[in-house]
């Protein structure tokens, strides 16, 4: 196969190159093992989808610091916002002394966010504490003391989160014991379903499960909310259909549990709709948010039903930088850029180009099991035989990280590690992303042939 052409990725050295070398036996020397890294490179500078390295090597970024830059990176608009909000003050801190922009972008999101009823929105710093306090309201609003994830479900690696996200290596492994109250519900799978068992026989299957699990673990009485990504992330690009997210909502309306969508990932256009719930028919009490809602500055949100919301009594919810002004100025950018550019309809044109590739390498290598999406939000699984399924965790590593070295910042995911994920900034052109895929090809390629 012959090579690809690079009209964007120009490598001037091999990945890493002498400088992110030098940088890398720093890191290793005054930074924990514990942070993970994807990219053997040290950036200088990005703009839109495309990185430079401190070695002067160009590469085109589809991880898009794990879906939180749906706006690509340093968008024109923001950064203006940032330097103008530098120029009047940094954090006055929103407990003591208030600011505008945190009314503005609360109001923003109670109306951008689903649901046709009164919402009010608060401000924390990342995914995983945006999680935390909905749970908090949660239990406080509903006076219960359970929580139910899902299988294969990511909410975090803090105390509380990790307890209800799902793998165990890497992210609960010897950090026990966890936080109590928290139980886990199957959700679908339709790749895996047991053979002979149609995608809508499973569906009906775990729901009926629903009740032997209220029977047996916890009763519903006892629960305050179900907390549930409406793809999941981490967990490898896992869609559910429709029908099993409304029975979900079905069964919290009836016994009077909260359902508390995470969109952290899914949200702000990632989807092809601006949050991942609206292809669901399902409008969730609470919503949590982040990654992409400040382009890179860190933020998130809880956002909710007004009466769950106010549950908690003053000074009981909240945090010394929640809702920095810097944050909140980035994200009114950031909103504004994915309504006037329309980059949630380029998120669906981005979602076709991705998957019609991935189906074509899926014809030549068998290795690929499955080519899955919404929107933007794409995967392949990768397994070593598409009869058994059984996964390949191995090839997945080495196709992430030859594609690194080849100048296309790649990632994986799924509970077996055997999935490679697309996250590309929204602003990618297609010129970048056809170049993009083009190498993944010539990375399968090369590498299925020598075994």
């Amino acid at each position: 196969m012959a090579k690809v052409e690079r009209n964007h990725i120009h490598l001037k050295s091999e990945l890493p190159g002498e400088r992110s070398a030098s940088l890398q036996r720093l890191r290793e020397q005054h930074v924990p093992r514990g942070p993970f890294n994807t990219s053997p490179a040290f950036i200088d500078r990005a703009e839109g989808a495309m990185v430079v390295d401190v070695d002067g090597n160009h590469l085109i970024d589809l991880a898009g610091a794990i879906g939180t830059l749906n706006v690509g990176h340093c968008p024109p608009t923001v950064v203006q916002a940032i330097k103008d909000q530098l120029d009047r003050f940094i954090h006055p801190g929103f407990n003591v002394l208030m600011y505008d922009s945190y009314i503005e972008l609360a109001k923003k999101l109670n109306d951008i966010t689903p649901g046709r009823f009164e919402k009010k929105t608060f401000f924390l710093n990342s995914g995983a504490e945006a999680v935390e306090n909905a749970v908090k309201i949660a239990r406080k609003y509903t006076g219960r003391r359970a929580i139910v994830s899902f299988d294969r479900g990511y909410h975090g690696r803090t105390f509380l989160t990790m307890a209800l996200t799902s793998k165990v290596k890497p992210y609960k492994n010897g950090f026990g014991p966890l936080a109590t109250d928290i139980y886990k519900l199957r959700y679908p799978y339709y790749y895996r379903k047991p053979e002979g068992m149609t995608d809508s026989q499973l569906d009906q299957f775990l729901i009926r499960q629903l009740e032997d699990f209220f029977i047996g673990e916890v009763p519903p009485e006892d629960i305050a909310a179900f907390i549930l990504e409406p793809v999941q992330g981490e967990g490898g690009f896992v869609i559910p259909s429709p029908y099993f997210i409304q029975k979900i909502k079905e069964i919290c309306t009836k016994h009077g549990i909260l359902l508390i969508m995470d969109e952290i990932q899914t949200g702000f256009g990632r989807t092809g709709k601006m949050f991942a719930s609206e292809h669901f028919g399902v409008e969730p009490d609470i919503i949590t948010l982040s990654k992409s809602l400040g382009a890179g500055v860190p933020i998130s949100a809880v956002t909710g039903r007004a009466d769950v919301m106010d549950a908690p009594a003053a000074g009981e919810i909240g945090g010394t930088y929640g809702g920095s002004p810097l944050g909140c100025v980035a994200a009114l950018e950031v909103i504004n850029l994915l309504e006037t550019v329309n980059l949630v309809n380029r998120a669906t044109k981005i979602g076709r180009m991705i998957l019609t590739k991935f189906k074509e390498m899926q014809q030549s290598f068998p290795v690929i099991g499955d080519v899955r999406g919404l929107g933007a939000m794409c995967a392949i699984e990768l397994v070593k035989d598409p009869i058994t399924k059984e996964p390949n965790k191995e090839l997945t590593a080495r196709v992430v990280a030859e594609c690194n070295r080849r100048g296309v910042v790649l990632l994986s995911a799924g509970i077996y590690s055997n999935v490679i994920r697309i996250l590309s900034p929204l602003v990618i052109t297609d010129s970048q992303l056809h170049e993009a895929l083009s190498v993944i090809d010539e990375v399968f390629q090369d590498l299925t042939e020598k075994g």
